[in-house]
């Protein structure tokens, strides 16, 4: 059996469709069950918060796990990311005001509710950086001068021009991944390879 940790919403809808496609059905009622089991009795999901899905896969509860990249980055686990299912896309990036472009403050002040992809951003670039973290409304700390930039996603940049801010700088493309736990991959690989395989291709035809 192949344990799937899913995070509850839009993602676990998208996913589930495409595992539909891979004649992969499950049918039960998925609003409020947090572990089912697809009609053939050979995988196992999970519903879990979208945040905790690397730890269930790290912890080898969860064979395979779908995640937003900037999750994985954030917790940087020692998962295997196998497969980009292109769900979510939108990118990770510094932002704030026109003139932050150029920041004149010996230390850098960074809002965000990534802390860890923040300070390496920053660590890579040699900047120093004190790092606020918060957990909504990121886009306040800038306007109320609680800090110079914030590092946060960006999809379609509204609330950030409504807002008189916009994107200094991009860190990365941020989509839905698939990521395996290393030991689940030695001892079931033909299993999870031939899942994958069938994923992509899904996914492909969507």
């Amino acid at each position: 059996m192949i344990t799937i940790a899913l995070p509850k919403g839009r993602l676990a809808e998208k996913t589930l469709e495409i595992l539909k496609q891979c004649d992969i059905i499950i049918s039960e009622n998925t609003e409020r069950k947090l572990k089912i089991f697809d009609i053939s009795g050979q995988f196992c999901f999970l519903f879990v918060k979208p945040a905790d899905v690397p730890t269930y896969v790290d912890h080898g509860v969860a064979d395979i796990g779908i995640a937003g990249k900037d999750t994985l980055l954030e917790t940087n686990l020692p998962l295997y990311e196998m497969l980009d299912l292109k769900i979510g896309a939108c990118s990770m990036c510094v932002c704030g005001f026109e003139e932050q472009k150029n920041p004149v403050s010996a230390t850098l002040q960074v809002a965000t509710k990534y802390p860890n992809i923040a300070r390496e951003h920053y660590l890579k670039k040699g900047m120093p950086t004190e790092i606020i973290k918060l957990s909504g409304s990121i886009e306040l700390a800038p306007l109320l001068g609680l800090s110079d930039v914030i590092v946060d996603i960006v999809e379609s940049g509204r609330t950030l021009r409504e807002n008189g801010l916009c994107v200094l700088e991009k860190i990365c493309d941020i989509s839905a991944r698939v990521c395996v736990n290393r030991v689940s991959l030695k001892t079931k690989n033909k299993e999870i390879t031939k899942l994958l395989k069938n994923m992509e291709e899904a996914n492909a035809s969507l």
